[in-house]
């Protein structure tokens, strides 16, 4: 693979990384021109170009010149058409900005368009790069992000646990290459799991404060998506970021959704491992839910020692080995966006 231009921001460096490693676990050979038209690319982000964007504020109130390619590193589709250029994508576009929801609402858009015909893959995930001054400060001004533990701070984001204070922002991306079933047959690809269910509910309500009822609409929706009944999903990988409101809302929603159900899946949130990616955390967070149900191993809730949450089987202190069927993954972002999907293990 060539080099990344070094003008690039730092989320579509990441995406352009990501995309990478998925095209070579896929073992994707570069696309001949009739298959890169029935190619896509869908992507996620949040923040978007912070990096870039902050850079050019710094050189406006220095009166130096702005940067003559700002306007194309710094649109929220910057890095859906890097992707698409670098990988000869021709196929359908969709960029997706929809908070901390926007990889996960690109990858559920994506397996419709699978299903549609629209195409026979698509490129889908998400990055970002939130991590600058300006972004840290918005943050910080909301009042989410955790309270710095100055014994072990490394422990700062608990989610789940009475001790929580907050979030800790992070970077990433995450990127699968989704692929009609007869088309991954036909070229013999590796397939980790099937991507069965999706669902997307909005709460209507306030642009801050969780609503239960639209979470808990979102993981029906993917269920029924899916044709799976709450009791066949083994692990459920949280939002959970560790806030005061957030974490309690979310435990109610997944109450209510298996209240009935003869078991309850195993829960947990990696976030305090890899921290909040806000816009990558959908792709990031799905891509932990596969791998669990790929390997029968569930990741426990880091940092997890005092839990405040009722009726919930949360995963904590070690890894838990145990063999599931499907499992799900939340994203629920400020807005009041949700989105649950739902895997579950492929067999040909």
């Amino acid at each position: 693979m060539p080099a990344l231009p070094t003008n690039l921001d730092r989320h579509v460096a990441i995406a352009s990384l990501a995309i990478r490693e998925a095209m070579q676990d896929a073992r994707l050979e570069p696309l001949s021109q009739d298959r890169s038209e029935r190619s896509g690319a869908y992507w996620g982000t949040g923040a978007g170009s912070a990096a870039t964007v902050e850079d050019s504020y710094a050189r406006l109130h220095a009166d130096q010149r702005i940067r003559p390619l700002t306007v194309l590193l710094g649109m929220q589709n910057a890095a859906l058409a890097q992707i698409a250029v670098e990988f000869g994508l021709r196929g359908p576009q969709l960029a997706v900005s929809q908070a901390c929801a926007s990889a996960a609402a690109a990858i559920g858009e994506a397996l419709l368009a699978l299903r549609w015909g629209r195409a026979d893959r698509i490129i889908v995930g998400g990055s970002d790069a939130p991590v600058v001054r300006s972004q840290l400060l918005a943050w910080e001004s909301l009042r989410v992000l955790a309270r710095r533990d100055d014994d072990v701070p490394e422990q700062s984001c608990r989610p789940f646990d009475r001790r929580r204070s907050g979030l800790v922002l992070g970077e990433g991306a995450a990127a699968f290459v989704l692929e009609r079933e007869s088309v991954a047959a036909a070229r013999g690809a590796p397939v980790h799991a099937e991507l069965c269910g999706y669902g997307n509910a909005g709460d209507a309500s306030h642009y801050a404060k969780p609503d239960p009822d639209g979470q808990a609409r979102a993981m029906k929706q993917a269920l029924a998506d899916a044709g799976l009944a709450p009791e066949d999903i083994g692990y459920l990988n949280a939002h959970a970021t560790a806030t005061g409101v957030g974490d309690v809302s979310e435990a109610e929603a997944i109450r209510r959704v298996f209240a009935e159900s003869r078991t309850m899946p195993a829960v947990s949130s990696t976030k305090a491992i890899h921290g909040h990616t806000l816009g990558a955390a959908g792709a990031l967070e799905l891509a932990v839910a596969v791998l669990a149900l790929e390997r029968g191993c569930l990741p426990p809730t880091a940092h997890l020692e005092i839990p405040n949450v009722e009726g919930l089987d949360l995963v904590h202190g070690a890894p838990r080995e145990c063999s599931i069927e499907a499992a799900m993954s939340n994203t629920f972002a400020f807005g009041g966006s949700n989105v649950s999907l739902a895997v579950r293990r492929y067999t040909d």
